[in-house]
């Protein structure tokens, strides 16, 4: 990773370096806290035990090495200050999360998908020729299929319903936030 261009905010490809990446039926844990005295991972591959995990690089990046994981298991960091207080963190980087009121993360295989968006890339503009109109939404509140606490669309069903709208009220683009999870659905 580009450590002077992640301290600086120059990157936006420090989750190919953070989170947990399975490898070989290892994965490898990196989280950034730069203030940390002490961090551990516990989960599902430990028994929910407290493995303390290394500083690496200049010291605010820890890692750990984990052999036997699989995609599926949940996990957590042990975050521990400077006056040894302790606090359970879910990955900031994490590629997915447990359905709350759980906070754990989950480990999820992020190698061998493509992408199939050639065609678009290569056609896309920058709106300086032409008007930009940005309609911004989240998922899990733009519109459900029920009233179900649980009850949300896949991302495929949401295209149907989002790309009309969109297009009939004059949106030529979308920011979607946050395309990531975390622990609030509305």
């Amino acid at each position: 990773m580009d450590f002077y261009g992640f301290y600086t905010g120059k990157i936006f490809d420090a989750y190919d370096y953070l989170g947990a990446h399975i490898n070989n039926g290892t994965t490898i844990f990196r989280t950034f806290a730069p203030a940390a005295s002490r961090i551990t991972v516990f989960g599902d591959f430990n028994h929910w035990q407290e493995w303390d995990m290394h500083k690496v690089s200049d010291g605010n990046f820890w890692e750990l090495s984990v052999p036997g994981t699989k995609e599926g298991m949940m996990y957590k960091y042990c975050i521990y200050d400077r006056s040894g207080n302790r606090v359970e963190h879910c990955d900031p980087y994490g590629f997915g999360m447990e359905l709350r009121p759980g906070s754990a993360s989950v480990i999820r295989n992020q190698q061998g998908y493509s992408f199939h968006d050639e065609e678009w890339m290569a056609a896309r503009t920058d709106c300086r020729q032409k008007p930009l109109n940005i309609y911004e939404l989240h998922f899990g509140s733009f519109k459900k299929p029920s009233d179900k606490a649980d009850s949300w669309y896949t991302y495929e069903e949401m295209a149907k319903i989002l790309i009309p709208y969109v297009k009939n009220n004059g949106y030529n683009y979308l920011e979607i936030m946050p395309l990531n999870e975390y622990p609030c659905d509305e």
